[in-house]
């Protein structure tokens, strides 16, 4: 499969003024669509929050368009904290063939589209998901030597994992260490020597292979940087489902030493039902933010509605959580 990366780029709104070379930036980006503009805006409030004296720059990836509304709220944010913040609007039409699921849309494959838009521009870049939550100090990171490793990654759960997703995939190599897409530090020059957004778009169109991916760009990328990647603490990219509130005990993993908190799962801390003690670290972040005025989004798919119900009736909301389970069974119904 071939993607005109080049021609995918409509728009660029720079905001905030640029007084340094782009290399004296550490650089963040995200790829995302509209559902995940309000985490998006958050997650960079809340690296600026723990990294004062770091100089960023930004690099927001958007599907389609922004409204003056939320362009509004970004230019805020970057006035606020007087820092650079990019947005690139994305035509992504040649990119909607490639494998998607119910909880990962096309967007989850803009990360390549970021990729291959800094090479030759910058060296090295953090890639994050709109779900990532900074708590603390990126110090160590900014200065980690990634020699001629493509990324450095977090693990995801254990090595019975890792040897599950090695035997369904078909590739031994990946039992050594499977990891999470969602924090990526990321090598730039490894990255186009190894040509792996090439490499990655014909894995995701290899009939032999897409069927047997559960979760695409991860999948992929775990195939490809099996012995490319440095392995970081669990620290960077702590992974939390809030609907694990639903359950009768949990284990929290976030501690006063952890840097970013990943809320996997489709119930994100901007949703208005997912207003618990384990989402602190995104309302605090938010309290320091444009969106600090913005409603909690409420529940539109049937997917959400479901999750929206299930959390009000375990808040002890039953009339209101029995009112939204209706509303999903009719959204169902409707389909």
């Amino acid at each position: 499969m071939v993607v005109e990366f080049d021609k995918m780029i409509q728009q660029v709104i720079p905001l905030g003024v640029s007084d340094l070379d782009i290399s004296s930036y550490f650089h963040v980006a995200y790829g995302i669509d509209h559902h995940f503009l309000y985490g998006c805006g958050v997650s960079i409030a809340s690296l600026l929050m723990h990294n004062e004296h770091t100089n960023f720059s930004f690099h927001v990836f958007i599907d389609d368009s922004i409204s003056d509304a939320d362009l509004a709220l970004f230019r805020e944010l970057s006035d606020d904290y007087n820092v650079q913040i990019t947005l690139y609007i994305i035509n992504s039409s040649s990119i909607k063939t490639l494998p998607t699921t119910k909880n990962w849309t096309h967007a989850i494959y803009f990360r390549f589209i970021v990729a291959e838009y800094f090479i030759n521009k910058i060296d090295y870049l953090l890639y994050l998901d709109a779900d990532v939550v900074c708590n603390n100090s990126i110090e160590g990171l900014t200065q980690l030597d990634l020699q001629n490793k493509v990324a450095a990654v977090v693990t995801e759960r254990d090595e019975n994992w890792w040897k599950k997703r090695a035997q369904t995939l078909g590739f031994p190599e990946v039992s050594a260490g499977y990891f999470n897409s969602g924090v990526m530090y990321v090598n730039l020059a490894a990255w186009k020597e190894n040509q792996v957004t090439k490499k990655s778009m014909s894995l995701l169109m290899d009939t032999n292979i897409n069927h047997k991916i559960s979760y695409p760009d991860q999948d992929v990328l775990n195939i490809l940087l099996a012995d490319k990647v440095i392995y970081l603490d669990a620290v960077y990219n702590t992974q939390f489902s809030l609907n694990y509130e639903l359950k009768d005990q949990f284990h929290y993993p976030v501690t006063q030493n952890t840097i970013f908190i990943h809320y996997v799962g489709p119930t994100k801390p901007w949703h208005e039902w997912a207003t618990y003690e384990t989402a602190k670290p995104f309302s605090d972040a938010r309290s320091a933010s444009p969106w600090n005025k913005v409603p909690l989004l409420k529940a539109k798919s049937s997917n959400h509605l479901r999750y929206c119900a299930k959390h009000n009736i375990n808040q002890g909301h039953y009339l209101f959580g029995f009112l939204l389970h209706f509303r999903y069974l009719l959204s169902k119904l409707s389909k």
